[in-house]
C-alpha cells in the first residue's frame, strides 16, 4: 500500500495511566506502553492531559517527549495552563478537546462555532511554534467551518456516537451516524483540512470507518488497553492494523 493511501494508527495510552494510578506508584507504565505501541506498528502516540490529571502526568509527558520516535499527538483542553505545557514541549500535534470535570470521558466535540475568536487567538501561537493543531469535533458541518476559518489544520471527527449506537444494537441509528461521518469527512477534506476519526472504535466498528478515503488517521485507546489484558498489547494493536489495512484495500 502506498504511502498516500495509508492510514495512520495513532494509540492512546490515557488508560495505562488510568490503571497506575488506581494503586498509586509507578506500575504500569505509559512510556512502556507507548514504546510497546511504536514496535507493534502505532505510527503516532496520543495522551491526554486533562486539568484533573486524573491518568497522564505532566511526567508522563516529559517522559515520552523524550524517547518517542514516532510523534506525540498531544490531548488537551483550550486553557492557559495547557497552552504553556504545550508550548514548551512542542509536541508534533495538538489535538484541543472539550473537557469537564464530572465526565468519565470526553463527552462530544469541541465548540468551535461559539469560541472562534478566542479559539482562533489561543491556537495562533501554537500553530507558530509548529505544532500541528488539530480539533476534536462533531460530524457537524458549522463546526467544521469554524474549524477551516480559525486555522486548524486538522480535525478529528467523533466517532462516540456511531459506536454507542453499534454497541447498543440501534442499527438504523448506527446508519445514520456513519452516514453523517462519511458526508462530513468528505466535506471538511473538500476545504483542504486533514480529518481524522476517533473514539470508542472497536474491531466490530473501526472497518467502515476506515474505509472512507479521506480520513488520514485514526486514535484508538481504551478498547485497545482493554483487549491487550486478553492477548496482549502488542497482539491487540496488530490486529487493529489488520483490519484498518483491509478495510483500505
Amino acid at each position: 500500500m502506498s504511502a498516500d493511501l495509508k492510514l495512520r494508527l495513532g494509540v492512546n495510552i490515557d488508560h495505562v495511566a488510568t490503571v497506575r494510578n488506581a494503586r498509586g506508584g509507578a506500575y504500569p507504565d505509559p512510556l512502556r506502553a507507548a514504546l510497546m505501541a511504536e514496535a507493534a506498528g502505532a505510527d503516532g502516540i496520543t495522551a491526554h492531559l486533562r486539568e484533573d490529571r486524573r491518568h497522564i502526568s505532566d511526567g508522563d509527558i516529559d517522559g515520552l517527549m523524550a524517547a518517542l520516535s514516532v510523534p506525540l499527538n498531544f490531548e488537551m483542553a483550550a486553557t492557559e495552563e495547557m497552552q504553556r505545557i504545550a508550548l514548551r514541549h512542542k509536541p508534533h500535534a495538538v489535538c484541543l478537546v472539550p473537557e469537564k470535570r464530572e465526565e468519565r470521558t470526553t463527552e462530544g466535540g469541541l465548540e468551535v462555532a461559539r469560541e472562534e475568536n478566542r479559539l482562533a487567538h489561543f491556537i495562533a501561537p501554537l500553530r507558530a511554534a509548529g505544532c500541528r493543531v488539530s480539533i476534536f469535533i462533531a460530524a457537524d458541518r458549522r463546526q467544521i467551518e469554524a474549524a477551516h476559518r480559525i486555522g486548524a489544520e486538522v480535525i478529528e471527527l467523533h466517532t462516540g456516537a456511531y459506536c454507542d449506537a453499534h454497541a447498543e444494537g440501534h442499527l438504523d441509528a448506527r446508519d445514520r451516524e456513519l452516514a453523517s461521518l462519511r458526508e462530513m469527512a468528505g466535506y471538511a477534506h473538500s476545504l483542504g483540512l486533514e480529518v481524522h476519526a476517533g473514539h470508542g472504535l472497536t474491531y466490530d466498528t473501526v472497518q467502515p470507518v476506515a474505509a472512507f478515503p479521506e480520513v488520514r488517521e485514526l486514535n484508538i485507546g481504551h478498547f485497545l488497553i482493554g483487549e491487550s489484558i486478553f492477548r496482549g498489547l502488542g497482539p491487540a494493536i496488530a490486529e487493529m492494523r489488520r483490519l484498518m489495512d483491509e478495510a483500505r484495500s
